[in-house]
């Protein structure tokens, strides 16, 4: 068969343009919900590669069009549908960037984020590059301590990186400056990436609990669980290559081994159960090297899990 099936229209959906097909918001002023969903395509790329990751926001979107008739469906993953009575959850589109404004693009980031914010919504962003993380937890700053929970097969903790502060080699380290930032949590290391070993021994002199992906394999989620203090404020910042590229071809740092979708299923859960989930990002979503919209399912489906699992949040 040369023309795929239009699966979308087979389980009741077409034409769908947001994530699961949740209600638009095009105003943060105006935002009444649980949840933000929020594209940033970009923030500071380094000036080798541009904005690699720009199409992974839409990209994923369109992996779960298909499912967005099915949303007040029985969710066996959380027991109960995605989204329960009473509860919201909203798509705000994607933020605009320019591959040569690195700073305007972090500006508008953040302001974004501090809008949310504002209107009591947890937001969650797609990405994009892994520098974006660095100005969404930046706009967390006067809100209170809150720890960093990163899942990631690299540990960016670089100074710079071509010349770059700001960029996707340094998320770790940048945050590790921020005086809201009072504890890190990094899992899913494994294999070569850009850290040199000053770099981890800095990490380590700051605090940082690191749990490899292959403690992960070896003993599940509790290990890294362990480190959450509860009752706690959680960032999640989950760079897709933190996966295993057999079910996420779509990342950029391919390596033996990672992470399953039940481990990161078991990571995002056991934080809800322990401490409150202030925001999640997912980045590194490169469409181009995905294959037949796997990855881009995998991590749709992560984003939908953690959204139910903020609606079901109190507070």
């Amino acid at each position: 068969m040369s023309v795929k099936p239009n699966l979308s229209a087979l389980f009741g959906s077409d034409k769908i343009t947001t994530f699961l097909g949740v209600e638009k918001c095009e105003d943060l002023e105006a935002l009444s919900a649980n949840v933000a969903i929020i594209g940033a395509p970009c923030a500071t790329p380094y000036r080798s590669v541009g904005a690699y990751c720009a199409n992974g926001p839409q990209a994923i979107r369109d992996a779960m069009a298909a499912f967005a008739a099915n949303l007040l469906h029985h969710d066996f993953d959380l027991s109960g549908p995605l989204v329960p009575e009473g509860k919201s959850v909203f798509d705000c589109g994607d933020l605009d960037f320019d591959e040569n404004d690195g700073e305007g693009n972090r500006s508008l980031i953040r302001s974004s984020i501090e809008k949310i914010l504002s209107q009591g919504a947890v937001p969650i962003v797609l990405g994009g590059d892994d520098s974006i993380p660095i100005p969404m937890l930046q706009a967390f700053e006067g809100r209170g301590k809150f720890t960093v929970l990163q899942i990631d097969a690299h540990i960016d903790w670089r100074e710079e990186f071509q010349g770059e502060r700001w960029g996707l080699s340094s998320t770790m380290r940048r945050a590790s400056e921020m005086p809201h930032i009072d504890k890190i949590i990094q899992v899913g290391q494994r294999g070569i990436g850009s850290a040199r070993p000053t770099d981890v021994q800095d990490a380590l002199d700051w605090g940082v609990n690191f749990v490899s992906a292959r403690e992960i394999s070896s003993g599940g989620a509790v290990a890294a669980l362990n480190f959450i203090e509860p009752g706690s404020q959680v960032i999640i910042c989950f760079d897709v290559d933190a996966m295993d590229p057999s079910i996420m071809p779509g990342a950029i740092g391919r390596a033996p081994g990672g992470l399953s979708y039940w481990d990161m299923v078991d990571l995002i859960e056991g934080v809800a159960e322990k401490a409150q989930i202030a925001a999640l990002d997912v980045v590194e979503f490169m469409p181009e090297r995905d294959v037949d919209q796997i990855g881009a399912l995998n991590a749709g489906r992560i984003v939908a899990t953690a959204a139910g699992l903020i609606c079901r949040q109190s507070g």
